[in-house]
């Protein structure tokens, strides 16, 4: 037992007391894994220091795989250490997760260095519930009012991004879910934090500044806000996140964030970029800002079986016939469904748990997050008929259908769906600037009928299809439908 406990203080040691972090300092180049990351606060000291301190955790790792097992619970492991990185030991100890990836290992290293941070500095950061100001969003504004005075938090928070299914909202999660249980803490999903902070506005519509006062009660819910899947596509998000941000960290508050794209890449090309611009400046200035460089996408590492995604267009009666297997006796029929706002989003046909919509009905009507969070409080499984190819012509339709896959995923709802091609095939026509600078341009030998008419160059677009490709592969396996099931069968028995 003393072994694990040495071998995990010493790397907890490591990150706390030295002043670089190895982990986030990795690169790959040919047979060598170095790395410099320029935004990173922390520098990288030699390749033989590196090699001992991985060394070092691969020891953390065996000690806990052999003494742990032998001789050693799971609470003492927690004694001896705590944070993240020892609830990653244990995830690979029971086998949960693969070991090895180093760039994910460079994550775990920001991660628990925050832990750190904030367990030391929890006073300061008056992250305690039970110890904070209790004052409500409108006093909190009238006080400012009276004594202006901002509070920015010691500890700087951490903005993590990188390509799609590379484990940025698990280690999140395992982060936040290490956090202790009386602090001000929130973990929700961009748009649905979004929709709450528009729903809030709507509410305090009379005052002079209402973004002030809705900072205000966000950050009396929360001091430690973790965002998932920060991506900027709406100008009038756009257009507030800037001042909404700069009150909630006057206010304290700290940001972990995951998104698929660096800060200096948001909202690319987005209307009125340059009112945006100055929201990129303090969030690299609030935040240490780290890439997941992995090229290995854990979604379609899972165990793929056809499941419930039809392709062709007879496959519609197959679906019709698992949908009426789901919903078992019940007899489906149009329901509604109270949304965001006071806005009632009609169902075609529902029954235990089970929506069935038409494409059409649920992307190419103006809809959007709030409907779609409203659709799976109350059903755990939506069938969806006829997806089509995307392209220029139903661009909008490929938004709404990137954030209704978004939703679902957030939520663990079962899809079932006939589509006009694979996941793939979907998004083919849907590319980004630099992808089509490199594609040959036409020449005389080529026709305009040969050439893609429909080709859509969307960098939003382009960027957010690897996720929903890589998601709707997930939501197909068979680990993500036990997973479903487990979730069914536990709000059964609460």
């Amino acid at each position: 037992m003393r072994r694990i406990a040495g071998s995990a203080r010493y790397f907890r040691s490591a990150l706390r007391h030295r002043k670089f972090d190895y982990w986030s300092s990795f690169t790959t180049r040919p047979k060598d894994l170095t790395e410099n990351y320029h935004n990173c606060a922390y520098g990288v000291a030699n390749n033989a220091e590196i090699e001992s301190f991985l060394r070092s955790k691969f020891m953390v790792s065996r000690a806990l795989s052999t003494d742990a097992a032998a001789s050693a619970s799971i609470g003492e492991v927690h004694r001896a250490a705590a944070g993240p990185l020892v609830e990653y030991e244990r995830r690979i100890i029971a086998g949960e997760l693969l070991d090895g990836d180093v760039r994910q290992l460079g994550t775990l290293g920001e991660l628990q260095r925050l832990y750190d941070e904030l367990v030391e500095s929890a006073d300061a950061c008056k992250l305690d519930r039970y110890s904070s100001s209790e004052k409500s969003g409108r006093s909190r504004w009238l006080w400012s009012r009276l004594l202006p005075q901002s509070s920015y938090s010691p500890v700087k928070g951490l903005y993590l991004y990188g390509g799609v299914g590379t484990g940025k909202t698990m280690l999140m999660d395992l982060f936040f879910y290490q956090l202790p249980c009386n602090w001000r803490k929130k973990r929700i999903h961009f748009h649905d934090f979004m929709l709450n902070v528009h729903s809030r506005l709507q509410k305090h519509k009379g005052v002079s500044d209402p973004l002030e006062v809705v900072a205000g009660e966000i950050s009396d819910e929360a001091i430690l806000l973790c965002l998932d899947e920060f991506m900027v596509t709406d100008v009038a998000d756009a257009l507030i996140l800037n001042r909404l941000f700069r009150h909630l960290f006057s206010n304290g508050v700290i940001l972990v964030s995951t998104s698929n794209r660096a800060p200096d890449n948001l909202y690319e090309r987005g209307l009125q970029r340059d009112l945006f611009l100055p929201f990129i400046s303090t969030l690299k200035e609030r935040c240490v800002v780290h890439e997941i460089g992995s090229s290995v996408d854990y979604r379609k590492m899972t165990s793929a079986q056809q499941g419930f995604y039809f392709v062709g267009k007879d496959s519609s009666e197959v679906m019709k016939r698992k949908f009426r297997d789901l919903i078992g006796e019940h007899e489906a029929g149009p329901e509604e469904v109270e949304v965001l706002m006071g806005r009632k989003l009609q169902v075609p046909l529902g029954a235990n748990g089970c929506a069935y919509f038409e494409f059409e009905e649920l992307c190419d009507k103006p809809l959007g997050a709030a409907d779609y969070f409203g659709l799976f409080k109350i059903f755990h499984t939506l069938a969806l008929e006829g997806v089509p190819i995307f392209g220029l012509h139903n661009r909008t339709a490929a938004y709404r259908f990137v954030t209704l896959v978004d939703v679902m995923y957030e939520n663990r709802a079962r899809l079932l769906c006939t589509a006009e091609g694979s996941p793939f095939q979907l998004f083919n026509k849907i590319v980004t600037i630099s992808d089509a600078q490199q594609m040959a341009p036409r020449t005389s030998s080529r026709s305009m009928r040969n050439d893609e008419a429909d080709l859509c160059v969307d960098n939003e677009l382009g960027f957010a299809k690897d996720r929903t490709i890589s998601r709707l592969t997930e939501m197909n396996s068979k680990e993500y439908l036990e997973q479903h099931a487990a979730m069914l069968a536990a709000k059964q028995l609460s």
